[in-house]
């Protein structure tokens, strides 16, 4: 008995079924949040957001005005941006407000003040704290209001820009707002933007007809799954082929796909520092897009127009495209990669929604070993799930489905039997038990160690923690005695919550482990 209450296994499972549904619920809304918080100081510099589309040319459909034309120093400016009265969208969801000086629009002035923290929040941009306004979240707002401080050193004129985001795809960028000065004097011509702002665009042509798996291993490389299938016979078929074209690659991309397929080019077998290229399914047409993906993020899009003889097709919920890419690129096009070097090539495909990709629907498609992008062609293989990682996988589930229930059910409703039978000093039921744990926790070690040796070293991440403290609890019921011991029930139970602290904390990012 501790503090009169009996601590039994029924109570300890129930516990560990409310401690995995808790962490669950924890990943799942970090998941789901993320990707709309606002803190977009990526974009203070340009104010563009990283959606990979063109901003809007229609005439913005909101206003921002501020409460004066003139400014002091340390005077405080409220400043209002509101949707206008027009057809269409009657809101917006994303906002970027800045102050920068009129007649330098480079540099950022003042700093602001929320009036509504629940829809805005305050950003540090060039190190300066509070110089920038933007969103908390993606819900419909029809006004926001912030405070505007001018500083002491306060330039003779100061214009407010503004970047406000519809959708995913509907943007616009840098717009100007109303210009203060310092009483007597004259503000400068107020500056516009025009809608060249954004990434270059290219007009694709309509395939006539399905790319064909004919010529693969003799005329170009290939990489399919499944192995052996023609995309022109089977809507199936996920297909990558290039082939060398003089001094660039002619790359052709299909597979069955609700939103977008795409490819990697990658220098290990983890994703991470790759250079990728997709083609979303936008309506009834399809973008082609080159992209870099720093980790697991979004895709950042390229502002360069490096594809050429770009075209694509939908049939039948199949997804094709083709282009043409330069070997080799200037050295402006950051993160993009020189095609005559060996890379790993990953296949993927997913949903997107208004032109957003979403994670892939399945585990990547990764080639089985590198490949020479300009070199011989090759009809190459791939897996979807590495050898290792299989029996990782077939370990963790016959330990954690089979052998421990087997051990639990031994002990919850065997225990009357074989009442004058003992092994080893213990009752049969026990010394059975306690076998099965001890093989589920064997299964568990040999299933932890075999991601590591897959990746070639040690990382550690959310799985690995929560792993790590499933085997140490486990290894408990080795050393249970017969009858059970409160005690050590006791101490797996605080275990337990001493564990849970940990994760939330690391969570919060009060314990950045493995960052």
């Amino acid at each position: 008995m501790i503090n009169g209450f009996a601590i039994n296994i029924d109570s300890f499972q129930v516990l560990m079924k409310m401690w995995i549904v808790l962490v669950l619920l924890s990943v799942f809304s970090e998941t789901v949040i993320c990707y709309s918080h606002g803190k977009v100081e990526v974009a203070c510099g340009d104010m563009t957001p990283q959606h990979g589309h063109d901003p809007s040319t229609k005439n913005p459909p909101f206003n921002i005005i501020a409460d004066k034309s003139q400014l002091s120093p340390g005077d405080e400016i409220k400043v209002t941006l509101s949707v206008a009265s027009s057809e269409g969208k009657h809101y917006f969801k994303g906002f970027l407000i800045e102050a920068r000086n009129a007649e330098n629009l480079s540099e950022k002035v003042g700093s602001f003040k929320l009036i509504s923290p629940g829809i805005s929040q305050l950003l540090t941009c060039d190190s300066k704290e509070g110089s920038a306004v933007s969103h908390t979240d993606k819900s419909q707002k029809t006004e926001v209001q912030v405070i505007w401080v001018a500083p002491s050193d306060s330039p003779s004129s100061v214009q407010f820009l503004v970047t406000v985001a519809q959708g995913y795809k509907e943007y616009w960028v840098k717009s100007p707002g109303p210009v203060v000065s310092q009483n007597g004097v004259a503000p400068p011509p107020q500056t516009t933007f025009g809608g060249s702002i954004g990434a270059q665009t290219t007009t694709s042509s309509i395939l006539s007809r399905s790319f064909t798996s004919e010529g693969c291993g003799s005329k170009k490389s290939c990489l399919r799954d499944p192995d052996g299938c023609d995309p022109q016979n089977d809507i199936a078929c996920h297909f990558l082929s290039f082939r060398a074209l003089g001094s660039s690659v002619m790359f052709e991309l299909s597979g069955p796909a609700v939103g977008y397929v795409s490819f990697a080019l990658s220098q290990d077998k983890w994703m991470g520092k790759d250079d990728v290229y997709l083609c979303i399914r936008d309506a009834d047409r399809v973008e082609i897009k080159a992209a870099y993906v720093s980790g697991r993020i979004h895709p950042e899009y390229s502002s360069q127009n490096i594809l050429k003889d770009t075209a694509w097709r939908l049939s039948d919920g199949v997804i094709q495209c083709s282009f043409r890419r330069d070997i080799i690129l200037p050295p402006e096009n950051l993160n993009r990669f020189s095609l005559d070097q060996m890379y790993y090539l990953f296949m993927a495909h997913g949903r997107a929604e208004d032109g957003r990709t979403h994670r892939h629907d399945r585990q990547p498609l990764i080639s089985t070993y590198q490949t020479a992008i300009t070199g011989p062609p090759e009809d190459l293989t791939g897996s979807r799930s590495p050898l290792l990682m299989k029996y990782h996988g077939a370990f963790m589930l016959i330990a954690w489905t089979s052998t421990v229930s087997a051990g639990v059910i031994m002990a919850r409703y065997f225990k009357p039997d074989w009442p004058e039978m003992n092994i080893l000093g213990q009752k049969v039921w026990f010394q059975l038990h306690r076998m099965l744990m001890a093989l589920t926790v064997l299964l568990t070690l040999v299933g932890f160690v075999l991601p590591f040796m897959y990746r070639g070293g040690w990382t550690v991440c959310f799985h690995d923690l929560v792993v790590t403290i499933f085997l140490g609890i486990h290894q408990q019921a080795l050393f249970l005695p017969a009858p059970w011991s409160t005690g050590v029930l006791a101490a797996i139970v605080v275990w337990f919550v001493l564990a849970d602290l940990v994760l939330e904390v690391h969570r919060r990012g009060f314990l950045p482990i493995g960052q």
